[in-house]
Formats: C-alpha cells, structure tokens, sequence
C-alpha cells in the first residue's frame, strides 16, 4: 500500500513539472517588438505629434558633424514646428555677420502634409517667420529612423539624419 501511495505522489509531481515546463512565456518575439514600434511610429506620424533629434548634419560640401554633444531638435505639432537645429554651411544675405543662430525657429505649419510610401512616411511642412521661410522635408522609416532636410531663402539647403520619439510629457507637480 505504501508503495502505492508513493508512486501515485511521484507521478502526481511528474504530471505538474511537465505542466509547468510547457507554460508559454509571455516575453514579446522580436516581430511583436518591431510590429509594436511600428504602429507607436504610425500613430506619431499621424497624429503630427513627435520629436526628431539629430545625429549627423550633413551639411552640402562639407564634412558631416556629429551632433552628439550638440542639442538639437525639430519638435512637430499639428499646428507649429519648433526647431532647435545646429547650422553648418553657406548663409546668404538677410543673415547679419556673427548673428547666425542656427537654424532655431517657431513658427505655425503652413503647408502640413503626411503621406504614407512602401517603406517609408514623408512629412512635408513650411514655416514662415518674420526673418525668412523655411521649407522642411523629414522621410521617416516604419522603424523609427528619419532623414531631415530644411530648406531656407538665406541659406545652403542642410540635411540630418537621426530618429523620432515621442514628445516629452509635461512633469506633474
């Protein structure tokens, strides 16, 4: 009888570590990430609401610069774009000697479109301001990666490439 009883509570415990050794895990597979940020960079995109930073400036006939130590941003909203960008290239006239500040600027989208391609989002905005117009031009990968090029009237055209984020949320006291 004894002999019984123990082998029934072995096979007992045998049953439950081959039930517990067949629990799925719950950890997210690379496709579930990358799906993830897809749709986290769509619904951005979308809703005109996120922040590129820069890496590199690639500015024309120059050298690129990395912008690692530099701070830099383009901040899009739906109804204005605040830039916050590092400048390095030819300036024309309207920009007064030793006065170049970057390309820093806020000013309400003008022209504001999205559009969706095979591997990309292209976002299309001008900005004018009372010292001169920037036209902007950001491709953004479905992965998060992103290509900007500003256009000015006063300047050489400047490209970046960096990523986008979301916009930082504003710290409750």
């Amino acid at each position: 009888m004894k002999t019984k009883i123990s082998v029934l509570v072995a096979l007992f415990a045998l049953i439950q570590i081959i039930g517990f050794a067949q629990e799925t895990t719950t950890k997210p597979t690379k496709e579930e990430k990358k799906a993830e940020k897809q749709k986290q960079i769509e619904a951005m995109v979308n809703a005109k609401e996120f922040v590129f930073i820069g890496r590199t400036a690639l500015p024309m006939g120059y050298k690129s610069v990395n912008l690692a130590s530099h701070t830099n941003f383009v901040k899009f909203h739906p109804d204005t774009i605040d830039s916050y960008m590092p400048y390095y290239g030819k300036a024309y006239s309207g920009i007064g000697y030793g006065g170049d500040t970057g390309l820093k600027f806020t000013g309400k989208a003008e022209e504001y479109t999205v559009t969706k391609g095979k591997k990309n989002y292209q976002v299309e905005a001008v900005v004018n301001t009372n010292k001169d117009s920037f036209r902007i031009s950001l491709s953004v990968s479905f992965e998060g990666t992103a290509s900007l090029v500003i256009n000015s009237n006063y300047r050489s055209p400047i490209s970046y490439n960096g990523d986008i984020s979301a916009p930082e949320k504003p710290k409750e006291k």
